[in-house]
């Protein structure tokens, strides 16, 4: 699933390729025809992310909802389009561009007083300005759930996913186990400042990268793939401070990556 990052990154897209003009609209699967039917020609004025929530906001205050899931994707490319393929559930185009979207688990039109309800659901997003740790920190401070679990509920900070939740937790030395009630103000803040940092140069670069220039494999030039990261996706393999291998389990059904010595407290 695209975290939060990837999402902000394609609300910009999206201005910059049909942004403040009219837009086709279709529905080649046919199971939004009557959603793009009435967003049809209609001007792009803005769009817009909130965590994993895609909103582009037409003309008429209509906003098209994009939630992509597990297994939602969006394609971009230059004009003209080619012939639909397989199961497109949206396809936006105009003289220079086209979007295509599939597999997304929501595609609806809503009114701004659809777009407050799905908005009002979720925990602050470190992407946005003004941001509150403070609200995020409430929940967290009175449960006795895994801060490794809280950190991937969308209600207490949304868009973080498994990536940026095994990366942030590492880097603060907090093992992913411990109830939240037990993270202090202090520890919480310095996780979120963290995570803000990490977040945004991932909206900037396009990739997560988590890791310092010291404590990668070749520590000059830009981060290679396979020395992008901490923990996330290393299970059995040395830690990059410690050496002690990665461990991994299943936490509410997504696979957790933590180094025990690093994050033993």
């Amino acid at each position: 699933m695209p975290e939060g990052h990837t999402v902000h990154r394609q609300a910009r897209e999206h201005l910059a390729r049909f942004g403040r003009a009219p837009v086709r609209l279709s529905s080649p699967q046919g199971r939004f025809a009557e959603g793009a039917a009435l967003l049809d020609g209609r001007v792009l004025e803005r769009t817009d992310a909130y965590g994993k929530h895609l909103f582009l906001g037409f003309e008429g205050r209509l906003w098209l909802h994009v939630h992509l899931g597990l297994y939602g994707v969006w394609t971009f490319g230059s004009a003209p389009a080619p012939p639909p393929r397989g199961a497109l559930r949206v396809r936006l185009e105009n003289e220079s561009s086209y979007a295509d979207l599939r597999g997304a688990t929501a595609c609806e039109v809503y009114t701004p007083a659809d777009r407050k309800v799905v908005i009002a659901r979720l925990g602050p997003d470190p992407l946005r300005r003004g941001a509150d740790p403070a609200a995020a920190w409430s929940q967290v401070a009175r449960s006795r759930s895994p801060v490794g679990l809280l950190l991937m509920d969308q209600a207490v900070a949304a868009g973080v996913g498994n990536v940026f939740r095994a990366e942030v937790l590492f880097r603060a030395g907090i093992d992913p186990h411990r109830p939240g009630l037990l993270v202090t103000r202090e520890q919480w803040d310095a996780l979120w400042a963290d995570l803000v940092a990490l977040m945004r140069a991932g909206l900037r670069a396009g990739r997560i990268v988590t890791t310092r220039p010291t404590d990668r494999d070749r520590r000059s030039g830009p981060a290679r793939p396979e020395d992008a990261h901490y923990v996330y996706r290393r299970t059995g393999l040395p830690c990059r401070v410690c050496r002690t291998p990665v461990a991994t389990e299943v936490l509410a059904a997504r696979n957790l990556f933590w180094c025990p010595r690093c994050q033993a407290t």
